[in-house]
């Protein structure tokens, strides 16, 4: 069947940028660790999965703050069932991070053993990675952002990093047995129990500006992690990205990922929760959603892909299934799990989605695709949306209509962005931008 001709967008997002990253992290830990850590103390530092920008270097230079004070920094991994519940897996994952011991010069010491360390208020067993309940001292390293099962004054950053990542698979699953309540009911309650029994030094916390760059760090005593991380969610929620349009036909998504989301696609990014119980939210609204890829950092854990609808046959075969079902099964909400319809190719997947539109639509239906729910500074919508799209003062053209691309095995020819151009910045840790 004949497919709409697509125009490539650029929307204006959010685009603050720290320029002097690696001396802001060592100089800002240095400072918070000064007579605090005495010579020879092994201080563990707590990294996960996610694709948070500039982890690598983030995570080296809180390492080069903790040599400079006298510790001796490890890394663990603080990533709950992720890595298919292996401590070879969880490494495997940092390593697609670019978090390698050559890299952060210091060692990774990875174990999915735990030791109970409390209780919370209503019997909640607590849980901590043991290598980190080891340590003189722990530093948790994560991003501050919407979390994509549930929203409350603390989601996806330090909190949840504290209670399931670094509680690794015990306490994931003791959490999501709960659903989506337990994660808002029990991520700061499981956390702060941590945060009063385990030698939490500090956090150190990112945001990103929409274009998944760097745009903030900020360290957090023990005592004041949770209120930073509460001020720093309700700023993140302000500028956070999302599609140009709320009314979509079909949406076609090159690559979910573990690196991308949580949960594969963003749920904020594309209107679906898919947790029984849970009601969807109410935008955007999306018939259909045909995804094409797995990123390769995913080592074939596709969770989410039951937020889609139609997949091709390329992703299907990306998936490994034993990792997939580890993940899904451990956070309770199966349906994410589910394998959607599989069409033999890209080509194929995409045109089932079309033809199954009204007649009278088919020929102006409403086509957005995106390289994936991270990177929404370019993307492509047919042109039956461009003038509606064209209304937003932060949307322009960037490439008349053309028809999407695909060779002889029906594969979609990748998206490719040029790269955006570096905003004006200063150079010693202030910001600036819209």
């Amino acid at each position: 069947m004949d497919l709409p001709k697509m125009v490539r967008i650029q929307q204006k997002l959010y685009d603050r940028v720290l320029l002097d990253l690696d001396s802001v992290v060592i100089r800002d830990v240095e400072r918070r660790l000064t007579g605090r850590v005495q010579a020879g103390q092994q201080i563990a530092i707590a990294v996960g999965s996610r694709g948070v920008a500039n982890i690598a270097r983030i995570v080296r230079g809180v390492a080069e703050a903790v040599h400079r004070v006298g510790g001796e920094p490890f890394v663990v991994p603080a990533m709950g069932s992720h890595g298919g519940a292996t401590a070879e897996g969880q490494v495997e994952i940092l390593a697609s991070l670019g978090v390698t011991e050559a890299f952060i010069r210091c060692p990774i010491r990875s174990s999915m053993d735990v030791v109970q360390i409390g209780t919370t208020d209503d019997g909640l067993p607590v849980y901590l990675d043991k290598h980190a309940a080891s340590a003189d001292g722990i530093i948790v390293v994560n991003r501050i952002k919407k979390h994509t099962d549930f929203h409350g004054e603390v989601e996806s950053g330090l909190m949840k990093m504290i209670c399931i990542g670094l509680g690794k698979q015990a306490q994931a699953d003791l959490v999501h047995s709960y659903g989506a309540w337990g994660l808002q009911h029990y991520v700061p309650r499981v956390a702060r129990v941590t945060l009063a029994k385990a030698p939490i030094l500090l956090g150190v916390a990112t945001l990103e500006n929409g274009y998944d760059e760097t745009s903030e760090i900020a360290t957090f005593d023990a005592n004041e992690l949770e209120a930073g991380e509460k001020r720093l969610l309700r700023k993140h929620r302000r500028t956070y990205p999302s599609l140009p349009i709320d009314d979509i036909d079909v949406l076609i998504v090159d690559w979910l990922g573990k690196n991308i989301s949580g949960t594969g696609m963003d749920t904020n990014v594309i209107g679906r929760i898919r947790i029984r119980g849970v009601p969807e939210p109410k935008r955007p609204r999306i018939r259909t959603i045909v995804a094409l890829g797995v990123t390769e950092e995913s080592h074939g854990n596709a969770v989410g892909v039951g937020l889609a609808d139609l997949i091709s046959q390329r992703l299907r075969d990306q998936i490994d299934e034993t990792t997939m079902a580890v993940n899904v099964i451990t956070s309770g909400f199966l349906d994410r799990g589910h394998i959607p319809i599989t069409l033999p190719n890209d080509r194929l997947a995409i045109e089932t989605a079309l033809s199954r539109l009204p007649l009278t639509i088919r020929d102006k239906a409403r086509v957005v695709r995106i390289q994936d729910t991270l990177h929404l500074g370019e993307l492509e919508v047919s042109e039956s949306l461009l003038a509606e799209v064209l209304q937003n003062p932060n949307v322009s053209v960037v490439a008349a209509a053309h028809p999407l691309e695909f060779d002889d095995a029906g594969i979609i020819k990748p998206l490719t962005f040029a790269e955006r151009g570096r905003p004006e910045v200063v150079s010693n840790g202030q910001l600036v931008g819209i």
